[in-house]
Protein backbone atom coordinates (compact mmCIF):
# COMPACT_ATOMS: atom_id res chain seq x y z
CA UNK A 1 0.00 0.00 0.00
CA UNK A 2 1.38 3.33 -0.96
CA UNK A 3 1.52 5.67 2.16
CA UNK A 4 0.14 9.35 1.72
CA UNK A 5 1.44 11.61 -0.72
CA UNK A 6 -0.67 14.56 0.36
CA UNK A 7 0.34 17.08 2.67
CA UNK A 8 -2.42 18.72 5.10
CA UNK A 9 -2.45 20.71 8.47
CA UNK A 10 -1.71 18.29 11.51
CA UNK A 11 -0.34 17.74 14.63
CA UNK A 12 2.40 15.08 15.02
CA UNK A 13 5.43 14.47 17.17
CA UNK A 14 8.42 14.74 15.12
CA UNK A 15 8.76 16.31 11.30
CA UNK A 16 11.58 15.07 9.40
CA UNK A 17 12.29 17.71 6.31
CA UNK A 18 13.82 15.60 3.45
CA UNK A 19 13.99 12.03 2.36
CA UNK A 20 17.72 11.06 2.32
CA UNK A 21 19.02 9.57 5.11
CA UNK A 22 16.72 11.65 6.49
CA UNK A 23 14.56 8.79 6.42
CA UNK A 24 16.34 7.34 9.02
CA UNK A 25 16.02 10.15 11.25
CA UNK A 26 12.27 9.28 10.74
CA UNK A 27 12.48 5.08 11.11
CA UNK A 28 14.63 6.09 14.64
CA UNK A 29 12.22 8.34 15.72
CA UNK A 30 9.02 5.81 14.86
CA UNK A 31 10.67 2.99 16.56
CA UNK A 32 10.93 4.88 19.67
CA UNK A 33 7.06 5.91 19.70
CA UNK A 34 7.10 9.05 17.93
CA UNK A 35 4.33 9.68 15.15
CA UNK A 36 6.26 11.73 12.49
CA UNK A 37 5.68 12.72 8.60
CA UNK A 38 8.50 13.21 5.63
CA UNK A 39 8.42 16.35 3.77
CA UNK A 40 10.14 16.11 0.34
CA UNK A 41 10.60 19.09 -1.59
CA UNK A 42 10.95 17.30 -5.41
CA UNK A 43 8.72 14.69 -6.55
CA UNK A 44 11.31 11.74 -5.53
CA UNK A 45 12.28 10.27 -2.71
CA UNK A 46 15.62 9.47 -2.12
CA UNK A 47 17.71 12.87 -2.31
CA UNK A 48 21.35 12.48 -2.85
CA UNK A 49 21.62 9.44 -1.46
CA UNK A 50 19.75 7.78 -4.03
CA UNK A 51 22.40 9.59 -6.57
CA UNK A 52 25.18 8.35 -4.91
CA UNK A 53 27.59 5.56 -4.36
CA UNK A 54 25.50 4.57 -1.60
CA UNK A 55 28.51 3.41 0.92
CA UNK A 56 28.68 4.06 3.89
CA UNK A 57 31.80 4.94 6.24
CA UNK A 58 30.95 3.64 10.24
CA UNK A 59 34.15 2.65 12.40
CA UNK A 60 33.86 -0.65 14.24
CA UNK A 61 30.12 -1.05 12.99
CA UNK A 62 28.40 -4.58 13.33
CA UNK A 63 28.67 -5.52 9.56
CA UNK A 64 32.81 -5.31 10.24
CA UNK A 65 32.66 -7.18 13.31
CA UNK A 66 30.56 -9.86 11.41
CA UNK A 67 33.00 -10.43 8.53
CA UNK A 68 36.41 -10.28 10.66
CA UNK A 69 37.96 -6.76 9.88
CA UNK A 70 39.06 -6.48 13.37
CA UNK A 71 38.89 -2.80 13.54
CA UNK A 72 37.54 -1.05 16.88
CA UNK A 73 35.98 2.12 18.16
CA UNK A 74 39.25 2.84 19.59
CA UNK A 75 41.17 2.43 16.46
CA UNK A 76 38.25 4.97 14.55
CA UNK A 77 38.96 7.23 17.57
CA UNK A 78 42.58 7.63 16.86
CA UNK A 79 42.01 8.06 13.29
CA UNK A 80 39.14 10.79 13.57
CA UNK A 81 40.91 12.58 15.85
CA UNK A 82 43.99 12.92 13.38
CA UNK A 83 42.07 13.42 10.28
CA UNK A 84 39.93 16.03 11.60
CA UNK A 85 42.23 17.78 13.15
CA UNK A 86 40.30 19.90 15.64
CA UNK A 87 38.33 21.32 12.02
CA UNK A 88 35.22 20.71 13.79
CA UNK A 89 33.93 19.85 17.35
CA UNK A 90 35.24 16.74 19.48
CA UNK A 91 31.87 16.04 20.68
CA UNK A 92 30.63 15.70 16.69
CA UNK A 93 32.55 12.98 15.85
CA UNK A 94 32.59 10.75 19.12
CA UNK A 95 28.91 10.94 19.36
CA UNK A 96 29.36 9.27 15.36
CA UNK A 97 31.36 6.68 16.96
CA UNK A 98 29.21 6.02 20.28
CA UNK A 99 26.15 5.55 17.85
CA UNK A 100 27.67 3.68 14.81
CA UNK A 101 26.70 0.09 16.30
CA UNK A 102 23.28 0.84 17.06
CA UNK A 103 22.46 2.71 14.00
CA UNK A 104 23.18 -0.21 11.89
CA UNK A 105 21.27 -3.09 14.40
CA UNK A 106 18.41 -0.09 13.67
CA UNK A 107 18.69 0.11 10.21
CA UNK A 108 18.44 -3.92 10.07
CA UNK A 109 15.37 -4.21 12.11
CA UNK A 110 13.59 -1.92 10.55
CA UNK A 111 14.54 -2.49 6.61
CA UNK A 112 15.06 -4.88 4.49
CA UNK A 113 18.90 -4.14 3.71
CA UNK A 114 21.49 -6.02 4.32
CA UNK A 115 24.81 -4.90 4.16
CA UNK A 116 28.08 -6.06 2.86
CA UNK A 117 32.18 -4.66 4.04
CA UNK A 118 33.88 -3.60 0.77
CA UNK A 119 36.56 -4.95 1.70
CA UNK A 120 40.07 -3.69 0.83
CA UNK A 121 38.76 -0.08 -0.19
CA UNK A 122 41.46 1.75 1.64
CA UNK A 123 40.19 5.10 4.44
CA UNK A 124 40.90 8.10 2.25
CA UNK A 125 44.29 9.14 4.63
CA UNK A 126 45.23 5.52 6.32
CA UNK A 127 48.89 6.80 6.42
CA UNK A 128 47.39 8.40 9.85
CA UNK A 129 47.22 6.66 13.46
CA UNK A 130 44.02 4.28 13.44
CA UNK A 131 44.02 4.28 9.21
CA UNK A 132 43.27 0.97 7.75
CA UNK A 133 44.47 -0.07 4.43
CA UNK A 134 41.74 -2.71 4.51
CA UNK A 135 38.89 0.21 4.94
CA UNK A 136 35.88 0.43 6.88
CA UNK A 137 33.29 1.33 3.81
CA UNK A 138 30.13 -0.71 3.58
CA UNK A 139 27.54 -0.81 1.53
CA UNK A 140 23.59 -2.45 0.94
CA UNK A 141 24.06 -5.26 -0.66
CA UNK A 142 21.76 -5.67 -3.83
CA UNK A 143 18.20 -4.63 -3.48
CA UNK A 144 14.69 -5.78 -5.26
CA UNK A 145 13.35 -2.34 -6.12
CA UNK A 146 10.20 -3.75 -6.84
CA UNK A 147 9.62 -4.66 -2.99
CA UNK A 148 8.66 -0.64 -3.52
CA UNK A 149 5.40 -1.18 -4.85
CA UNK A 150 3.84 1.12 -6.52
CA UNK A 151 6.15 4.06 -4.69
CA UNK A 152 8.88 2.67 -7.12
CA UNK A 153 7.69 5.30 -9.63
CA UNK A 154 8.92 7.80 -6.38
CA UNK A 155 12.19 6.81 -6.29
CA UNK A 156 14.64 9.32 -7.26
CA UNK A 157 16.42 7.76 -10.25
CA UNK A 158 21.04 6.82 -10.08
CA UNK A 159 23.38 9.19 -11.91
CA UNK A 160 24.09 6.51 -14.35
CA UNK A 161 23.09 3.15 -15.24
CA UNK A 162 24.64 -0.07 -16.96
CA UNK A 163 24.08 -1.01 -20.48
CA UNK A 164 22.69 -4.12 -19.25
CA UNK A 165 20.65 -4.80 -16.02
CA UNK A 166 23.08 -5.70 -13.23
CA UNK A 167 23.10 -4.09 -9.91
CA UNK A 168 26.90 -2.92 -9.39
CA UNK A 169 28.25 -2.76 -6.09
CA UNK A 170 31.24 -0.27 -5.11
CA UNK A 171 33.20 -3.56 -4.54
CA UNK A 172 32.19 -4.56 -8.04
CA UNK A 173 33.19 -1.56 -9.74
CA UNK A 174 37.24 -1.54 -8.96
CA UNK A 175 37.42 -4.67 -10.99
CA UNK A 176 35.00 -3.39 -13.74
CA UNK A 177 37.07 -0.81 -14.66
CA UNK A 178 39.59 -3.35 -14.94
CA UNK A 179 37.47 -5.79 -17.01
CA UNK A 180 40.50 -5.83 -19.86
CA UNK A 181 43.48 -6.11 -17.35
CA UNK A 182 42.06 -8.67 -14.72
CA UNK A 183 39.77 -10.91 -16.73
CA UNK A 184 40.30 -13.49 -13.77
CA UNK A 185 38.55 -11.21 -10.97
CA UNK A 186 35.80 -9.05 -13.53
CA UNK A 187 34.40 -11.78 -15.29
CA UNK A 188 32.99 -13.42 -12.73
CA UNK A 189 31.88 -10.45 -10.79
CA UNK A 190 30.16 -9.46 -14.36
CA UNK A 191 28.67 -12.69 -14.97
CA UNK A 192 27.20 -12.84 -11.73
CA UNK A 193 25.75 -9.58 -11.84
CA UNK A 194 24.19 -9.87 -15.38
CA UNK A 195 22.70 -13.07 -13.83
CA UNK A 196 21.01 -11.57 -10.79
CA UNK A 197 20.19 -8.54 -12.94
CA UNK A 198 18.47 -10.34 -16.03
CA UNK A 199 17.55 -13.08 -14.26
CA UNK A 200 16.05 -11.11 -11.51
CA UNK A 201 13.98 -9.63 -14.25
CA UNK A 202 12.77 -12.63 -15.59
CA UNK A 203 11.26 -13.30 -11.89
CA UNK A 204 9.79 -9.76 -11.89
CA UNK A 205 12.16 -8.55 -9.73
CA UNK A 206 14.62 -5.33 -10.39
CA UNK A 207 17.79 -5.79 -8.23
CA UNK A 208 20.04 -2.20 -7.72
CA UNK A 209 22.96 -1.69 -5.89
CA UNK A 210 24.95 1.59 -4.43
CA UNK A 211 22.31 4.57 -3.42
CA UNK A 212 19.63 3.17 -5.44
CA UNK A 213 19.85 0.23 -2.94
CA UNK A 214 20.20 2.72 0.09
CA UNK A 215 17.78 4.76 -0.66
CA UNK A 216 15.32 2.45 -1.95
CA UNK A 217 15.72 0.14 1.39
CA UNK A 218 15.47 3.12 3.76
CA UNK A 219 12.17 3.95 2.17
CA UNK A 220 10.98 0.38 2.19
CA UNK A 221 11.32 0.98 6.09
CA UNK A 222 9.30 3.51 5.96
CA UNK A 223 6.76 2.40 4.08
CA UNK A 224 5.97 -0.53 6.77
CA UNK A 225 6.28 1.37 9.50
CA UNK A 226 3.47 3.40 7.71
CA UNK A 227 5.18 6.85 7.90
CA UNK A 228 3.85 8.92 5.67
CA UNK A 229 6.00 10.64 2.93
CA UNK A 230 4.84 14.00 1.70
CA UNK A 231 6.40 14.37 -2.13
CA UNK A 232 6.19 17.85 -4.11
CA UNK A 233 6.31 19.66 -0.60
CA UNK A 234 8.39 22.55 0.35
CA UNK A 235 9.47 24.05 3.14
CA UNK A 236 8.02 27.96 3.80
CA UNK A 237 9.44 28.79 7.18
CA UNK A 238 9.81 26.91 10.23
CA UNK A 239 6.61 27.98 13.20
CA UNK A 240 8.85 29.47 16.20
CA UNK A 241 6.86 30.37 19.54
CA UNK A 242 8.90 31.97 22.13
CA UNK A 243 12.78 30.39 21.23
CA UNK A 244 11.40 26.81 20.48
CA UNK A 245 11.01 25.42 17.10
CA UNK A 246 7.23 24.05 17.10
CA UNK A 247 6.42 22.98 13.58
CA UNK A 248 6.61 24.25 10.05
CA UNK A 249 4.66 25.85 7.12
CA UNK A 250 4.68 23.81 4.52
CA UNK A 251 3.74 24.38 0.52
CA UNK A 252 2.45 22.10 -2.07
CA UNK A 253 1.07 23.43 -5.35
CA UNK A 254 -0.79 26.65 -4.22
CA UNK A 255 -1.58 25.17 -1.38
CA UNK A 256 -0.35 25.81 2.36
CA UNK A 257 -0.25 24.05 5.79
CA UNK A 258 0.53 24.27 9.07
CA UNK A 259 2.10 20.96 10.71
CA UNK A 260 2.75 21.59 14.20
CA UNK A 261 5.57 18.93 15.83
CA UNK A 262 5.49 18.00 19.61
CA UNK A 263 9.40 17.49 19.82
CA UNK A 264 10.85 19.18 16.93
CA UNK A 265 11.61 19.32 13.15
CA UNK A 266 14.32 17.62 11.60
CA UNK A 267 15.71 19.41 8.34
CA UNK A 268 17.74 16.95 6.12
CA UNK A 269 17.14 19.11 3.38
CA UNK A 270 20.49 18.64 1.49
CA UNK A 271 23.33 20.95 1.44
CA UNK A 272 23.08 24.84 -1.03
CA UNK A 273 24.68 22.74 -3.84
CA UNK A 274 22.43 24.51 -6.81
CA UNK A 275 22.52 28.23 -4.96
CA UNK A 276 25.38 29.80 -6.99
CA UNK A 277 24.82 32.67 -5.22
CA UNK A 278 25.57 31.05 -1.95
CA UNK A 279 28.00 28.99 -3.74
CA UNK A 280 29.92 31.94 -5.04
CA UNK A 281 30.30 34.00 -2.08
CA UNK A 282 31.45 30.83 -0.48
CA UNK A 283 33.14 28.67 -2.67
CA UNK A 284 34.79 30.68 -5.67
CA UNK A 285 33.19 33.03 -8.24
CA UNK A 286 33.22 30.93 -11.07
CA UNK A 287 32.20 27.99 -9.79
CA UNK A 288 29.58 26.59 -12.38
CA UNK A 289 26.12 24.59 -11.70
CA UNK A 290 28.21 20.97 -12.03
CA UNK A 291 26.91 19.76 -8.53
CA UNK A 292 25.71 16.09 -8.67
CA UNK A 293 23.46 16.52 -5.48
CA UNK A 294 19.92 16.59 -6.02
CA UNK A 295 18.63 19.27 -8.12
CA UNK A 296 16.53 20.11 -5.25
CA UNK A 297 19.56 21.11 -2.78
CA UNK A 298 18.92 24.87 -3.27
CA UNK A 299 19.86 25.57 0.72
CA UNK A 300 16.28 25.41 1.59
CA UNK A 301 16.89 24.32 5.18
CA UNK A 302 19.79 26.31 5.54
CA UNK A 303 17.68 29.63 5.28
CA UNK A 304 14.83 28.60 7.54
CA UNK A 305 17.48 27.46 10.13
CA UNK A 306 19.29 30.75 9.90
CA UNK A 307 15.76 32.47 10.73
CA UNK A 308 14.69 30.33 13.17
CA UNK A 309 17.96 31.48 15.00
CA UNK A 310 20.48 28.74 14.09
CA UNK A 311 24.79 29.25 13.33
CA UNK A 312 26.19 28.03 10.36
CA UNK A 313 29.80 26.30 10.39
CA UNK A 314 32.57 25.65 7.49
CA UNK A 315 30.47 27.16 4.62
CA UNK A 316 32.97 26.77 2.25
CA UNK A 317 33.19 23.18 2.56
CA UNK A 318 31.98 20.70 -0.03
CA UNK A 319 32.38 16.89 -0.89
CA UNK A 320 34.97 17.81 -4.27
CA UNK A 321 34.92 15.40 -7.22
CA UNK A 322 36.50 15.58 -10.39
CA UNK A 323 34.84 15.28 -13.51
CA UNK A 324 34.90 15.39 -17.68
CA UNK A 325 33.44 18.73 -18.29
CA UNK A 326 29.95 18.61 -19.95
CA UNK A 327 29.05 19.05 -23.20
CA UNK A 328 26.35 21.88 -23.75
CA UNK A 329 23.70 21.26 -20.95
CA UNK A 330 24.88 17.88 -20.12
CA UNK A 331 26.16 16.04 -16.79
CA UNK A 332 29.28 16.41 -15.59
CA UNK A 333 30.61 12.68 -15.65
CA UNK A 334 33.12 11.79 -12.66
CA UNK A 335 36.90 10.39 -12.65
CA UNK A 336 37.57 8.29 -9.58
CA UNK A 337 39.33 5.32 -10.59
CA UNK A 338 40.68 6.93 -14.31
CA UNK A 339 42.72 9.33 -12.15
CA UNK A 340 44.98 6.89 -10.07
CA UNK A 341 45.61 4.40 -13.28
CA UNK A 342 48.91 4.06 -14.77
CA UNK A 343 49.62 5.96 -17.77
CA UNK A 344 47.91 8.78 -17.20
CA UNK A 345 48.41 12.18 -15.83
CA UNK A 346 47.19 15.64 -14.94
CA UNK A 347 48.04 18.90 -15.95
CA UNK A 348 47.25 22.62 -15.46
CA UNK A 349 46.76 25.31 -18.65
CA UNK A 350 50.32 25.59 -18.35
CA UNK A 351 51.17 22.29 -19.38
CA UNK A 352 52.26 21.55 -15.88
CA UNK A 353 51.81 18.71 -13.26
CA UNK A 354 49.78 20.80 -10.42
CA UNK A 355 48.68 17.72 -7.62
CA UNK A 356 48.75 14.07 -6.92
CA UNK A 357 46.24 12.86 -9.57
CA UNK A 358 44.91 9.73 -7.36
CA UNK A 359 44.38 11.68 -3.93
CA UNK A 360 40.70 11.16 -2.64
CA UNK A 361 38.37 13.95 -4.65
CA UNK A 362 37.56 16.27 -1.61
CA UNK A 363 41.45 16.73 -1.27
CA UNK A 364 41.93 16.98 -5.18
CA UNK A 365 39.09 19.81 -4.96
CA UNK A 366 41.03 21.63 -1.82
CA UNK A 367 43.44 21.38 -4.06
CA UNK A 368 42.51 22.95 -6.76
CA UNK A 369 40.88 26.11 -4.84
CA UNK A 370 44.17 26.30 -3.40
CA UNK A 371 45.47 27.07 -6.03
CA UNK A 372 42.58 29.41 -7.53
CA UNK A 373 42.81 31.80 -4.03
CA UNK A 374 46.91 31.94 -4.64
CA UNK A 375 45.94 33.29 -8.14
CA UNK A 376 42.79 34.43 -8.82
CA UNK A 377 41.28 31.85 -11.31
CA UNK A 378 40.39 28.71 -11.09
CA UNK A 379 42.65 26.56 -13.70
CA UNK A 380 42.08 24.91 -16.71
CA UNK A 381 42.65 21.34 -16.02
CA UNK A 382 43.50 18.29 -17.96
CA UNK A 383 43.62 14.24 -18.02
CA UNK A 384 46.55 13.07 -20.43
CA UNK A 385 46.64 9.88 -21.28
CA UNK A 386 47.83 7.26 -24.20
CA UNK A 387 46.77 5.00 -26.52
CA UNK A 388 47.33 1.94 -24.20
CA UNK A 389 45.39 3.34 -21.58
CA UNK A 390 42.68 3.93 -23.65
CA UNK A 391 42.73 -0.10 -24.39
CA UNK A 392 42.95 -0.92 -20.95
CA UNK A 393 40.49 0.64 -18.67
CA UNK A 394 36.61 1.95 -18.85
CA UNK A 395 36.12 5.71 -18.89
CA UNK A 396 33.99 8.12 -16.68
CA UNK A 397 31.80 5.16 -16.00
CA UNK A 398 30.53 4.63 -19.39
CA UNK A 399 33.28 4.43 -21.91
CA UNK A 400 34.47 0.82 -22.56
CA UNK A 401 38.42 -0.11 -23.12
CA UNK A 402 38.85 0.31 -27.08
CA UNK A 403 35.88 2.22 -27.69
CA UNK A 404 36.42 5.55 -29.08
CA UNK A 405 35.65 8.37 -26.90
CA UNK A 406 32.25 10.95 -27.84
CA UNK A 407 32.55 12.61 -31.03
CA UNK A 408 30.61 15.42 -29.21
CA UNK A 409 33.87 15.47 -26.60
CA UNK A 410 36.13 16.44 -30.20
CA UNK A 411 33.95 18.63 -31.16
CA UNK A 412 33.51 20.69 -27.93
CA UNK A 413 37.05 20.93 -27.69
CA UNK A 414 36.72 18.81 -24.24
CA UNK A 415 39.41 16.10 -25.74
CA UNK A 416 41.70 16.40 -27.84
CA UNK A 417 43.94 13.52 -29.53
CA UNK A 418 47.89 13.54 -31.49
CA UNK A 419 50.60 11.26 -32.32
CA UNK A 420 52.94 13.70 -30.14
CA UNK A 421 53.24 16.01 -27.12
CA UNK A 422 54.44 18.97 -29.69
CA UNK A 423 50.82 18.29 -31.27
CA UNK A 424 48.66 17.81 -28.21
CA UNK A 425 49.75 20.57 -26.88
CA UNK A 426 48.94 23.00 -30.09
CA UNK A 427 45.35 21.29 -29.82
CA UNK A 428 44.39 22.01 -26.15
CA UNK A 429 45.99 25.30 -25.97
CA UNK A 430 48.91 24.75 -23.84
CA UNK A 431 52.72 25.43 -24.18
CA UNK A 432 54.28 23.11 -25.98
CA UNK A 433 57.56 23.13 -24.56
CA UNK A 434 56.15 22.77 -21.19
CA UNK A 435 53.63 19.94 -21.72
CA UNK A 436 56.87 18.08 -23.64
CA UNK A 437 58.83 18.73 -20.00
CA UNK A 438 56.39 17.50 -17.85
CA UNK A 439 56.03 14.73 -19.85
CA UNK A 440 59.80 14.42 -19.87
CA UNK A 441 59.62 14.03 -16.32
CA UNK A 442 56.60 11.66 -15.47
CA UNK A 443 57.49 9.42 -17.38
CA UNK A 444 61.30 9.30 -15.84
CA UNK A 445 59.43 9.09 -12.37
CA UNK A 446 56.88 6.46 -13.55
CA UNK A 447 59.62 4.11 -15.32
CA UNK A 448 61.39 4.39 -11.63
CA UNK A 449 57.98 3.82 -9.75
CA UNK A 450 58.47 6.59 -7.51
CA UNK A 451 56.58 10.18 -7.79
CA UNK A 452 59.30 12.42 -6.48
CA UNK A 453 57.56 15.58 -7.57
CA UNK A 454 53.48 14.45 -5.66
CA UNK A 455 54.02 10.61 -3.49
CA UNK A 456 51.17 9.27 -6.25
CA UNK A 457 51.17 5.93 -5.32
CA UNK A 458 52.53 6.10 -1.81
CA UNK A 459 49.17 5.80 0.11
CA UNK A 460 47.03 2.62 0.08
CA UNK A 461 44.36 4.86 -1.24
CA UNK A 462 45.71 5.77 -4.11
CA UNK A 463 46.87 2.25 -4.75
CA UNK A 464 43.33 0.91 -4.16
CA UNK A 465 42.18 2.03 -7.41
CA UNK A 466 45.50 1.55 -9.54
CA UNK A 467 46.42 -1.56 -11.77
CA UNK A 468 47.68 -4.51 -9.75
CA UNK A 469 49.19 -5.79 -12.92
CA UNK A 470 51.48 -3.02 -13.29
CA UNK A 471 54.41 -3.26 -11.27
CA UNK A 472 56.58 -1.62 -9.17
CA UNK A 473 53.94 1.02 -9.24
CA UNK A 474 49.98 0.04 -9.64
CA UNK A 475 49.46 3.97 -10.19
CA UNK A 476 52.50 4.85 -13.02
CA UNK A 477 53.60 3.88 -16.42
CA UNK A 478 55.39 6.35 -18.56
CA UNK A 479 53.10 7.38 -21.50
CA UNK A 480 54.24 6.52 -25.02
CA UNK A 481 52.53 6.65 -28.69
CA UNK A 482 49.03 8.77 -29.28
CA UNK A 483 48.15 10.54 -26.50
CA UNK A 484 44.98 11.67 -25.65
CA UNK A 485 43.72 14.93 -23.26
CA UNK A 486 40.39 15.68 -21.92
CA UNK A 487 39.68 18.86 -19.79
CA UNK A 488 38.41 18.06 -16.34
CA UNK A 489 36.49 20.71 -14.14
CA UNK A 490 35.61 20.97 -10.61
CA UNK A 491 32.24 18.80 -9.55
CA UNK A 492 31.26 17.97 -6.23
CA UNK A 493 28.82 15.52 -4.53
CA UNK A 494 27.37 17.96 -2.37
CA UNK A 495 27.99 21.03 -0.12
CA UNK A 496 29.14 19.71 3.41
CA UNK A 497 28.86 23.25 5.29
CA UNK A 498 25.77 24.14 6.79
CA UNK A 499 23.69 24.09 10.32
CA UNK A 500 26.17 24.22 12.92
CA UNK A 501 25.02 21.35 15.22
CA UNK A 502 25.93 19.35 18.38
CA UNK A 503 26.59 15.87 19.68
CA UNK A 504 22.58 15.19 19.63
CA UNK A 505 22.21 16.83 15.69
CA UNK A 506 20.43 20.02 17.55
CA UNK A 507 20.70 23.35 16.11
CA UNK A 508 23.17 25.17 17.51
CA UNK A 509 22.68 29.34 17.87
CA UNK A 510 25.56 31.82 17.71
CA UNK A 511 26.09 31.95 21.36
CA UNK A 512 26.54 28.07 20.66
CA UNK A 513 23.55 26.98 23.11
CA UNK A 514 20.67 24.45 21.31
CA UNK A 515 17.57 25.99 18.99
CA UNK A 516 15.19 23.94 21.13
CA UNK A 517 13.43 21.79 19.00
CA UNK A 518 15.38 21.99 16.37
CA UNK A 519 17.76 19.50 14.62
CA UNK A 520 20.14 19.30 11.40
CA UNK A 521 21.97 16.09 9.81
CA UNK A 522 23.12 15.34 6.48
CA UNK A 523 24.36 17.88 4.26
CA UNK A 524 22.26 20.21 6.14
CA UNK A 525 24.32 20.51 8.88
CA UNK A 526 28.22 21.34 9.58
CA UNK A 527 30.47 18.66 8.51
CA UNK A 528 31.08 16.09 11.66
CA UNK A 529 34.48 15.92 10.33
CA UNK A 530 35.53 19.07 9.63
CA UNK A 531 37.12 19.67 6.99
CA UNK A 532 38.23 15.92 5.92
CA UNK A 533 36.48 13.15 4.37
CA UNK A 534 38.08 10.49 6.34
CA UNK A 535 36.81 7.39 3.47
CA UNK A 536 34.02 6.12 0.94
CA UNK A 537 30.86 6.88 2.34
CA UNK A 538 31.50 9.31 5.76
CA UNK A 539 28.96 11.63 4.14
CA UNK A 540 25.88 8.66 4.37
CA UNK A 541 27.12 7.22 7.32
CA UNK A 542 27.15 10.40 9.44
CA UNK A 543 23.68 11.13 8.04
CA UNK A 544 22.42 7.69 8.70
CA UNK A 545 24.28 8.16 12.04
CA UNK A 546 23.10 11.66 13.26
CA UNK A 547 19.73 10.60 11.52
CA UNK A 548 19.17 8.07 14.36
CA UNK A 549 21.06 10.18 16.71
CA UNK A 550 17.91 13.26 16.33
CA UNK A 551 15.15 10.68 16.69
CA UNK A 552 15.77 8.92 19.11
CA UNK A 553 17.16 12.49 20.91
CA UNK A 554 13.45 13.83 20.11
CA UNK A 555 11.86 10.77 21.71
CA UNK A 556 13.90 11.61 24.82
CA UNK A 557 16.02 8.03 24.60
CA UNK A 558 19.07 9.89 24.99
CA UNK A 559 21.03 11.89 27.56
CA UNK A 560 20.05 15.47 28.05
CA UNK A 561 16.86 15.26 26.04
CA UNK A 562 14.79 18.61 25.55
CA UNK A 563 11.33 17.24 24.73
CA UNK A 564 9.18 19.62 26.11
CA UNK A 565 5.31 19.57 24.42
CA UNK A 566 4.85 22.89 22.88
CA UNK A 567 1.48 22.52 23.49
Amino acid sequence: MSVPRQPRSTTVDLIVIGSGTGLAAALSAHEAGLSVVVVEKSRWVGGSTARSGGAFWIPANPVLAAEGSGDTPERGAAYLEAVVGGSAPEERWRSFLDHGTATIEMLTRTTPMRFLWARGYADYHPELPGGTAVGRSCECRPLDLKILGADRARLRPAVLSAPVPMPVTGADYKWLNLMAKTPGRALPRIVARVAQGVGGLLLGREYAAGGQAIAAGLFAGVRRAGIPVWTETALERLLVEGDRVVGAELRHGETTCTVRAGRGVVLATGGFDHDLPLRHAHHHPELRDWSLGADSNTGDGLRAAQQAGAATDLMEQAWWFPAVAPVGDGTPQVLLAERSLPGSLMVDGTGRRFVNESSDYMTFGQTVLGIARDGGSLPTMWLLFDQRYRNSYVFAGAHFPRAPLPKSWYDAGVAHRADNPGDLARSMGVDADALRATLARFNQLAAAGIDDDFQRGTSAYDRYYGDPTVTPNPNLRPLSGTLHAVEVVLSDLGTCGGIRADGFGRALSDAGTPVPGLYAIGNAAANAFGRTYPGAGATIGQGLVYGYIAGRHAAGKLPAADTRPTS
